[in-house]
Parts: structure tokens; sequence; C-alpha cells
């Protein structure tokens, strides 16, 4: 409130300067299966704005900051999704690298169905009814070229092989796939706030440290004298 405010400045270390920089991820995906429940610095509008009337006229490199955090965040979720993929590997059979092939043509299949049906609902949700059309005759030549992936891979292997090839790890948020989901579960995966929160704190983190890098470059080539005014 008012009297936190009068307290602290956006400077202090108490701040979230990922929140400053609107990249949170307490914030990204609050509301989700992954929920962080509330981040342990202060969040606050009043100081975000501040701080971005501030930074104006002076560098703060709060970039660096938020880009760490984030790497951490994320370096955690690809820690999990390893380690999901080895214990899904250590309850499925072996297959060779020719059939796994097959099964990932599948899975990507899946993938673009559930992306094109997730944006069809998003068109059709915005009155874009046409558009959204469009997408879903995509969406059909999609499920026949993964019906014929699905027939190729099911021949390759046992019967009992097959029933035991059925998940896979989202690389993007770490959520168990299908391979057998159907469109509602594609959609709701491949649109769902969980995976879309990850990919904006992947493409967050990518920016941020873009402007680090700039920041940087750009504090190397000022003339010395300039550096230390």
């Amino acid at each position: 409130g008012d009297s936190m405010r009068q307290r602290i400045k956006f400077t202090n270390e108490r701040v979230c300067k990922s929140h400053l920089l609107d990249s949170c991820p307490h914030n990204i995906l609050s509301g989700t299966r992954m929920d962080l429940g509330e981040c342990m610095k202060v969040h606050d509008l009043a100081l975000r704005a501040d701080y971005e009337i501030a930074s104006k006229e002076h560098e703060y490199f709060f970039e660096l900051d938020a880009a760490e955090h984030l790497q951490s965040f994320i370096s955690d979720c690809d820690r999990r999704t390893e380690l999901a993929k080895k214990r899904l590997a250590e309850t499925q059979d072996e297959i060779s690298a020719e059939v796994a092939a097959k099964a990932e043509r599948v899975h990507e299949l899946n993938e673009e169905i559930g992306k094109m049906l997730a944006k069809a609902e998003q068109l059709g949700g915005e009155g874009n009814v046409e558009e959204a059309q469009k997408v879903l005759e995509n969406v059909e030549k999609s499920r026949a070229l993964k019906k014929e992936a699905e027939e190729v891979y099911r021949n390759s292997m046992p019967a009992s092989t097959f029933q035991q090839q059925k998940l896979r790890v989202c690389e993007v948020c770490s959520a168990y796939l299908g391979l057998h989901d159907n469109d509602r579960r594609l959609a709701d995966h491949f649109g769902g706030k969980l995976h879309l929160g990850f990919i904006e704190i992947r493409e967050k983190l990518e920016k941020l440290r873009k402007a680090v890098m700039e920041k940087q470059e750009k504090m190397r080539t000022r003339r010395p004298e300039e550096r230390e005014q």
C-alpha cells in the first residue's frame, strides 16, 4: 500500500526486479498447475511505473537480475523435464531409432493439431469465424497425416510394445503428453495457460539476455572518461 511505497524505492533489494520488467514467473504462472504462490519479493505496479520513468535517465542494469532469476527458474524446469524423461524411459521398452522417429512424427502432428485447435478457438472467440474456419481446414489435413503416421508407427512393432509407448514429456513445460491424446486434450495443452506461460517466460529470458549483452557492449564502447562520470 501507500505506506509501503513511502518506505521503499524500486532500487531496494526487497523489490522484485523481474516484476519491474514485467517478467516474474510468479505472475506468469499464477493460476496454473504450477502456480508458484506469491513471490517472496515486493511486487508493486507503482514502483514499476517509477522505474520506467527513472530508467529513461539512468541505467540500472536490472535486466541482469531478472535474467538470472528467470534462468534459474528455467534451469529447474529443464532438470525436471530430463528427470521425467529418464523415469519414462525406465518404464518403456527400448525401441530402435527408426521406430522412435516414427513415434516422433506422430507427436509432431499432435503438436501441430493442438496448436491449430487452440488458435482456431482463440480466433472464434474473437469473432474471426472465417479465419477460424481456415485453420480448422488445415487441422483436417493434419489429422489425415496423423492417421497415416499412426498406422506406420503401429505396424513397426509388436502390439505389447506399442501399448507402452504412449507418453512423452513436453520440452516446453515438462508436462506429460499422450501419443493418443484426443483433440480436446491437445488443444487444452498447447493452448493452455501453463504451456503458453512457459513459452512467455522463455521468450522474456531471451529478450533480457539480449538487453544485457547490448548494454554491456554499449558500456565497453563508451569512452573511458564518460564511464567515470
